[in-house]
């Protein structure tokens, strides 16, 4: 049994213990609200995966007050058309980026510098024409990348320098018509490269970047198709099927474009033809030394059907060659084995002395064999 003073003393303790219990609970949803800022206006937060979800909202600028612990940042499907070279600032903890389906043109050189790190970004459908080669050389550990849908016409060499760690690539249907191998060899890490669906010129300047797709599928490496637009022979033929021996005017050209630069150079010449000066009356007119511009012959790469015809044609003339030397090799032994048959019974047969009449025997036989 409980003592008379028992029950006031224990229902005093118990709310002195609820007080310290509810300011150490409201201690930690302070601290709980000063660690993780208020989300964006219209944007979905997720404060257990710090992802950060502003697409679909038509917005035109990056909202300004981004939490600084975001790991995934979602922007797609909005109006963004420029970004301020400040408008991932602060952000060293993103780790994924979403600018997919916007209006963006071009990206500032230093718009990614606080992202260090980065491991995805999402720049698919836009209207990126150029990108500056140090881009993305603070952001080491990428290793997704989409640039595809954009209106990107080349790559700036040395682009990718500083990506150790990419593995997918993604450069569909845009405006590239050849590609540097030496933009291609820092990718020691790339495991899938999408170049689909973009008007290539399948001629020298893509002659580099064919025997690096050669090495890049030799060591596991995926690649989708890329066909040829042009010259018309190879129009929807895929490159890595061209034979090398189309390549082979690129060397003449090379020796040619060496050779021109040895030569003495010489007056300019003009495409429009000056009007002769007009002769004077009693004097023969003096010949003018021509300034017209040489046409140049113009090379072009060989039928793939006349390659492959070639090919074909010195096949079969190596196979008939073979088969005669066969046959000829098969003709002498078998005639070399008949004559040395012959000889040594025409030993066996020949008397002691000289016989005109099997000397005369002796030679028919001869002849008969013969």
């Amino acid at each position: 049994m409980l003592a008379r003073g028992s029950g006031p003393e224990q229902r005093t303790r118990l709310a002195v213990q609820w007080r310290q219990i509810s300011w150490i609970a409201c201690w930690i949803a302070l601290c709980a609200v000063e660690a993780l800022p208020a989300c964006p206006f219209s944007c979905k937060c997720d404060s257990r995966s710090l992802e950060v979800d502003c697409s679909g909202l038509g917005l035109t600028m990056v909202p300004p007050d981004l939490p600084a612990a975001t790991r995934t940042l979602l922007l797609l499907n909005n109006k963004l058309s420029a970004l301020p070279s400040w408008a991932f600032a602060n952000l060293s903890s993103l780790q994924r980026l979403d600018l997919s389906n916007n209006f963006l043109d071009q990206l500032p050189r230093s718009i990614f510098g606080d992202l260090t790190n980065l491991t995805e970004l999402q720049l698919r459908n836009n209207s990126i024409r150029t990108l500056d080669r140090d881009l993305l050389q603070h952001s080491p550990l990428l290793r997704h990348l989409d640039l595809s849908i954009n209106g990107l016409a080349q790559l700036p060499p040395g682009l990718f320098d500083g990506l150790p760690a990419l593995r997918s690539l993604s450069l569909r249907s845009n405006r590239l018509q050849n590609l540097d191998r030496l933009t291609f060899e820092p990718l020691a890490s790339l495991q899938l490269l999408q170049v689909g669906d973009n008007p290539w010129e399948c001629d020298c300047n893509l002659r580099d970047f064919k025997h690096w797709m050669e090495w890049f599928s030799y060591r596991g490496g995926r690649l989708d198709q890329l066909a040829c637009t042009l010259p018309k022979e190879l129009r929807g033929k895929d490159m890595r099927v061209v034979p090398m021996e189309m390549f082979n005017y690129c060397s003449q050209l090379e020796d040619e474009n060496s050779s021109a630069g040895l030569d003495i150079p010489g007056p300019p010449c003009t495409k429009a033809s000056p009007e002769p000066a007009k002769p004077k009356p009693g004097a023969e007119p003096e010949p003018e030394p021509s300034t017209a511009c040489p046409q140049k012959q113009r090379y072009r790469p060989v039928s793939v059907r006349r390659a492959i015809g070639t090919v074909i044609i010195a096949g079969v003339v190596c196979g008939i060659v073979c088969i005669m030397m066969v046959v000829a090799a098969a003709y002498g032994c078998i005639y070399a084995s008949l004559m040395a048959k012959y000889h040594r019974e025409l030993k066996k047969r020949q008397p002691l002395m000289g016989d005109p009449e099997g000397d005369h025997e002796d030679q028919k036989q001869i002849s008969s064999v013969a």
